[in-house]
């Protein structure tokens, strides 16, 4: 790599947003094969070397192809939106019909290579944006067994937080999308969440993540845990960054009945909610009881001052106590959705791939022991139980319940009972309410403890509230601008 890049690569790159990089491009200074070069680079100087943060799990061998091919667009005058050019990676659930693998970092799907691309995946293609890789994660995105380390898989090994290198906690099960681009070794990146798994390695790499409402993004091409709560999402250092991920990742897909339903949602449009004074005015509730109570004290001094700054800046801040705080949300419904979630996806690889059954993993996993059950498959072992069919009265008497509970006597009964606009959770503790309603939730930057771990705070909404909790994230980020890079 020349000079110029390698000075800019350590400089400008680091931390760069959308908007900068497309004025560097714009201006003829920078190109996005440029940008792809500068990514690997780093990549290679301290992913996969140095510290080793290990998050980049495969490279997309036509990464410079498709950048140059942007640029030529470029010369043509012909500029598709703020993500053209722009070098992105994917979490490694998420079917890429390229020369990538789609692996959820199982040796068992080492060679499964996809026939055509997520809906998510050709939503950003068309945007323009330069899929650079694939991101490695917590193995079947930390629903294979319960201890599985956050951010460790059997192909992939373990992700490092580069915050804190062997020492602090990736949070999972979207580690790689969120060390890659806290590291920067991608603009941003997109993950999945069926509970937690965006917000907690969103807050755990100080950065923005956006959960959305299930059915605004495809879920179609994604290896799956669970068909009510399954989502993807953008990870991203800024608010703003994250909604031009969303705004091109949202839409309506055949393949996927979730998608009907959000209606004229699909028209809106999400960079008008960047609001400077988004706080102003708005009335957000304070889970204390159970949340704010369940954190370290360091972090809870974090959080106070985080609430401080909502109020300093318009918002009425109230405590709030949800009525279903302590209940116990069990894993039954991921269990059975599990199985009959696989079965369906494994139903649409290639004949090559060696599984194609639940009961084929398992029996891979059995027959490769030291490979692959380091830490055992007991979510594996317990959905093998189920009948795959959903018809257990157990599922759906704890599917009716999840539902009542965290919609109408949970998020949605607090919202009406105190007139908020939002609820207000640190780092991910609570995310289980709105994954299992289905809502959406936006983690921001909030701060660091003094062993440099990063501290998110969390604005949980209603179905579809996204632009509302957009308003908020990017309010309260502009008036704290408390992000800083890791030291690598």
């Amino acid at each position: 790599m020349n000079k110029r890049l390698r000075g800019l690569a350590d400089d400008f790159l680091v931390e760069a947003s959308i908007d900068g990089l497309q004025e560097m491009m714009a201006s003829g200074e920078l190109t996005s094969r440029d940008l792809v070069i500068m990514f690997l680079d780093r990549i290679a100087r301290f992913d996969q070397d140095g510290p080793k943060i290990n998050s980049i799990l495969e490279v997309n061998p036509d990464a410079l192809h498709i950048a140059e091919a942007m640029d030529t667009e470029r010369a043509e005058l012909d500029v598709r939106g703020p993500l053209h050019g722009i070098p992105i990676v994917l979490k490694d659930n998420i079917d890429t019909g390229d020369k990538t693998h789609t692996t959820a970092g199982s040796l068992a799907l080492k060679d499964h290579v996809a026939g055509n691309d997520a809906f998510v995946a050709e939503q950003l293609r068309e945007a323009g944006a330069v899929i650079l890789g694939k991101a490695n994660l917590t193995e079947w995105a930390n629903f294979m067994t319960e201890g599985m380390p956050n951010g460790y898989s059997s192909l992939g090994g373990q992700v490092l937080n580069p915050y804190g290198p062997g020492n602090l906690d990736t949070g999972g099960s979207s580690a790689g999308p969120g060390a890659a681009v806290a590291a920067n070794f991608s603009v941003v990146s997109v993950g999945t969440e069926t509970s937690g798994s965006i917000l907690s390695p969103a807050s755990q790499h100080s950065l923005v993540g956006i959960k959305p409402t299930v059915g605004t993004i495809s879920r179609s091409g994604i290896i799956p845990i669970s068909h009510t709560q399954d989502t993807a999402g953008p990870m991203a250092r800024t608010v703003r960054d994250a909604v031009y991920m969303y705004q091109a990742m949202v839409g309506v897909d055949d393949r996927d009945e979730a998608t009907q339903v959000p209606g004229s949602y699909f028209e809106k449009d999400f960079t008008s909610n960047l609001k400077l004074e988004g706080l102003n005015g708005k009335r957000i509730g304070i889970a204390r009881e159970a949340y704010f109570d369940a954190i370290e004290p360091d972090k809870r001094e974090i959080m106070d001052e985080a609430v401080h700054v909502l109020e300093v800046h318009g918002a009425t801040v109230i405590d709030v106590t949800i009525p279903t705080t302590g209940r116990d949300w069990g894993l039954g419904v991921m269990i059975h959705e599990f199985k009959n979630s696989l079965n369906a996806y494994l139903k649409t690889i290639s004949r090559d791939v060696p599984v194609r059954t639940f009961d084929d993993i398992i029996d891979f996993h059995n027959k490769h022991p030291e490979e692959t059950l380091k830490y055992g498959q007991k979510w594996f072992e317990e959905a093998a139980k189920t009948s795959g069919q959903l018809t257990e009265p157990a599922y759906l008497k704890e599917l009716l319940e999840d539902q009542f509970y965290s919609k109408e006597e949970g998020i949605d009964a607090t919202l009406q009972e105190y007139d908020l606009d939002a609820i207000v959770f640190p780092n991910n503790i609570g995310a289980a309410i709105p994954a299992k309603a289905g809502y959406p939730s936006i983690t921001v930057p909030a701060g660091y403890t003094e062993k440099n771990e990063p501290v998110g705070i969390t604005f949980s909404g209603t179905a579809l509230s996204e632009p509302t909790l957009i308003e908020l994230a990017y309010g309260y980020e502009q008036a704290t601008g408390v992000r800083r890079p890791p030291e690598l």
